[in-house]
């Protein structure tokens, strides 16, 4: 397992990552319906335009087993950390926490005194797992259709 920054020619395969990941184990949490506004297929050019300038202004990882990437995450200037995925077939591996401790560990470089994120049903026992506590509950509407998640908040020492 490698980190490394993210790079513009890792998009394309996070944001696979992304579909196959939300579609596969967010459907515990989440409807159909839920999972399709959360990632719908037809935006993926979209998305891929967007996330490339915004992880590149982003501070951004991603996690390589074999040269294939099997996570990322990223955290703004502001420290909100916005993404954070994990390969479908990778779960429970330490990926996720390898990401979490490096951007909490870039925050505090850059005297980020707290994290924010807003984590879906599904994460949000990983992140009270990793010291962050819910600050509320909320509903979001996508296309009319509304999704549960939890707005987070970690306070760095």
């Amino acid at each position: 397992m490698k980190i490394t920054e993210f790079t513009i020619s890792d998009i394309e395969e996070i944001v696979s990552l992304f579909y196959d990941t939300v579609h596969t184990i967010n459907s515990k949490d989440y409807t159909l319906e839920q999972l399709n506004v959360w990632a719908p297929k037809e935006e993926k050019e979209m998305r891929i335009s967007f996330w490339k300038d915004s992880l590149s202004q982003h501070i951004a990882y991603v996690v390589k087993i074999n040269n294939e990437i099997v996570g990322f995450a990223d955290l703004t200037s502001g420290g909100y950390l916005d993404r954070l995925y994990v390969h479908k077939d990778y779960q429970r591996n330490g990926i996720a926490t390898l990401l979490v401790e490096k951007l909490e560990s870039e925050a505090r470089k850059f005297d980020i005194s707290q994290i924010t994120t807003d984590a879906s049903i599904t994460a949000k026992t990983f992140f009270e797992h990793k010291g962050y506590k819910v600050i509320k509950m909320q509903t979001v509407e996508r296309k009319g259709i509304m999704l549960t998640n939890y707005k987070m908040l970690k306070k760095l020492i």
